[in-house]
């Protein structure tokens, strides 16, 4: 396994500037993921890091070697793609066995054989070695895939979205094997999702990728609770972060066109005009609560309801535990959470 590390890469084709100077590093037994919405660049950095891809500038690192003149073959990462990519007409077994019995390993067939089977066992796929993968599922094709990767140990791993072709039980289970995978086996992994929930279940430490720029790097936790950007802001949290549009005003802040006021938390330079930032799980109904507002819609998850509060002209999104009493047309209390507001400009970067 290895330390990868992209140095200022800038990628182009023809007028469009796919990646514009990104720099991140992914470190030994790491599992980074590059987070982002379609035509953030994602798939362009994979392909940079495996040699598939030239980029215009920069540079890119396998332990502190520059690996820009190697070929693919020569870099040794071993990519698992959207669509799978085996050979339909091959076994289980073939498939697995395909990348050790390469001209450039010529292993010992004893010792494929053992890997082989090794991955199977790994990946529970044992029992579906001698068939063809043209007659398994989805899942199942998508553990050979992985699997195929697995079996080279490679310096780095290469995922790009190898669950978005999944049902949503299926693809939740596949994530949990990942991690697992993942941490027994200690293998550096780069895995591109636009999913934030794959994003923030699976990461030691996530980069946000938006038009070919890096927006933040940061573990889960701080792209989550200190997001730098309101575009970081609403990637991550199900359901989305209320936006809000605030003025400050006598040692007070107020939502425009809202009801509500509040005190500028000590030691914040607060702009005159800036956007507020508060999580849903932050806004709770309770029947002494600072602030009212009525109820214009719930939507029932089991687990929990998400709660329209009208505030003003204004809608704050609220998520109260299990299945709610709240009404459509009902008056409705509630807190908001100072200690865990966010502040952006008005360009929508954190203050």
């Amino acid at each position: 396994m290895s330390n990868v590390e992209l140095r200022q890469i800038t990628k182009r084709f023809k007028d469009v500037t796919a990646l514009d100077e990104i720099s991140f590093t992914i470190r030994d037994g790491e599992f980074f993921v590059l987070l982002g919405p379609t035509g953030a660049g994602k798939t362009t950095t994979l392909r940079v890091i495996a040699g598939l891809a030239k980029q215009d500038a920069g540079e890119v690192l396998f332990d502190d070697m520059n690996v820009n003149t190697f070929a693919p073959a020569d870099r040794d990462v071993a990519f698992v793609f959207q669509q799978y990519s085996l050979y339909p007409t091959k076994t289980v077994y073939d498939n697995l066995a395909f990348p050790l019995r390469s001209p450039l390993r010529r292993l010992p067939k004893d010792q494929i054989d053992k890997r082989v089977r090794e991955v199977a066992e790994k990946l529970r796929i044992t029992h579906l070695i001698d068939r063809k993968t043209a007659h398994l599922s989805g899942g199942e094709m998508q553990r050979v895939s992985i699997g195929r990767a697995l079996v080279r140990n490679p310096r780095i791993f290469l995922m790009d979205e190898p669950l978005s072709n999944l049902d949503a039980k299926l693809r939740e289970a596949l994530r949990v094997e990942l991690q697992h995978l993942q941490k027994t086996e200690g293998t550096t992994t780069l895995f591109v999702t636009h999913d934030q929930t794959e994003a923030l279940t699976m990461a030691d430490h996530i980069a946000v990728l938006d038009e070919g720029h890096i927006v933040q790097i940061g573990t889960p936790y701080d792209i989550y609770d200190q997001p730098a950007t309101t575009f970081v802001a609403q990637m991550v949290g199900i359901p989305r972060i209320n936006l809000l549009p605030a003025q400050r005003e006598n040692g007070q802040f107020y939502i425009c066109e809202g009801t509500v006021k509040l005190p500028i938390p000590a030691g914040r330079g607060i702009p005159p005009n800036f956007v507020l930032g508060v999580r849903p799980e932050d806004v709770r109904p309770v029947s002494d609560g600072t602030h009212q507002g009525a109820v214009t819609l719930t939507e029932p998850l089991g687990v929990e309801t998400v709660v329209h509060i009208r505030s003003g002209q204004q809608t704050l999104l609220s998520i109260v535990p299990g299945i709610t009493d709240l009404k459509i047309g009902d008056p409705v209390h509630y807190n908001i959470v100072q200690e865990r507001l966010h502040f952006f400009n008005l360009a929508g970067k954190r203050v």
